[in-house]
């Protein structure tokens, strides 16, 4: 007999492979190809945060140039006995940051300074532009990131004690991205300077910058006294730490908000800002990002580069050193200084 000639229906093949398929899904799941998680482009998220400090900053003004008097609310006081208070300033800036990037990044997990319980209807928020010119014509390249490595940082007002006080040169709004909890994108918007028209600067660690920094770096001169600017709010401590550890010809200059003092440092207005107790993640974030990119250094006064993942501590309770240069040797002459002061 010969051998039988065995044909096969294609239509049963393939009811056979599909089931076959089936059977492996129901007992092994699917793939993790099929539960990839949405990414994110950071030249993307760049403009978007670029957009919402200045919508967040143009909401800040708006509210102080509306009333000689801000209804104040206090949310505690600082280690220093200085007043932490809340304006309609901040809530009106959280609000357009915040919900601007739930809208154009949902999903991305946001730390903001403040809290609002109010509910929003995301159809109701300004779309953004993801594609600004600015940012294409600096940034030629991109970087595409898993949304559960991203941290956005907002500080809605920086200063908002001195916003009540109309010193507004210090005030700022600040945007943050911080990638598996390194700072990789920072934004600093001043919306009162430029006669109430604003700054920006902003920074992509590795990508590039606004040009509003590119020529803000000078040098110190050889001889010149230190100059270590600090919080107006606590000038006193500070000050006898400084000199301590630089002398007594150590120039100690005064500012508010982390994200002003970071920028005078930056701009050659003083060689470090120094800062001796408990600071929270969202003043820093974006102008630790910023100072990153200009190749200057932000750590606490243990030497130790700070977290920001969003699971860590949302304070920082080992002061804060911020240089762009000498960085180790200023945390060294410091150390011996703060020993002293704890004597």
């Amino acid at each position: 007999m010969g051998p039988a000639n065995v044909r096969i229906n294609p239509v049963g093949g393939a009811v056979f492979i599909a089931l076959g398929v089936c059977a492996a899904l129901y007992m092994f799941g699917l793939p993790d190809w099929f539960h990839r998680e949405p990414r994110v482009s950071m030249k993307e998220l760049l403009s978007v945060c670029i957009q919402l400090a200045q919508e967040g900053g143009k909401r800040v003004k708006d509210v102080r140039l509306a009333s000689n008097v801000l209804q104040e609310n206090l949310k505690g006081k600082t280690d220093e006995g200085v007043k932490d208070v809340k304006t309609e300033g901040d809530t009106q800036s959280h609000r357009a940051i915040v919900y601007g990037l739930a809208k154009a990044f949902p999903g991305l997990k946001v730390i903001s300074e403040e809290k609002d319980l109010k509910p929003v209807n995301l159809l109701e928020i300004k779309d953004t532009n993801k594609h600004l010119t600015e940012v294409a014509e600096t940034i030629s390249s991109d970087q595409s990131i898993s949304n559960s490595k991203i941290t956005v940082w907002v500080d809605p007002l920086d200063a908002t004690k001195e916003y009540t006080e109309k010193k507004l040169e210090y005030v700022a709004t600040m945007v943050c991205v911080a990638v598996d909890g390194h700072p990789t994108i920072g934004v600093i918007h001043k919306p009162f300077v430029n006669d109430n028209k604003g700054e920006t600067v902003w920074a992509w660690v590795g990508y590039g910058k606004s040009t509003t920094l590119e020529a803000v770096k000078t040098e110190k001169k050889e001889g010149d006294p230190d100059r270590i600017i600090v919080s107006i709010s606590h000038k006193g401590d500070v000050e006898t730490v400084a000199k301590t550890a630089l002398g007594e010809k150590t120039q100690v200059i005064t500012g508010a908000g982390a994200g002003y003092k970071t920028l005078e440092v930056i701009k050659g207005n003083a060689d470090a800002y120094l800062h001796t107790t408990k600071i929270k993640k969202w003043d820093l974030c974006a102008a630790n990002a910023i100072i990153s990119s200009m190749d200057g250094k932000m750590t606490t006064l243990q030497g130790d580069f700070i977290d920001y993942s969003s699971t860590t501590d949302k304070v920082v309770s080992d002061g804060l050193l911020v240089t762009l240069s000498n960085h180790f040797d200023y945390l060294k002459k410091l150390a011996g200084a703060m020993k002293k002061s704890d004597a």
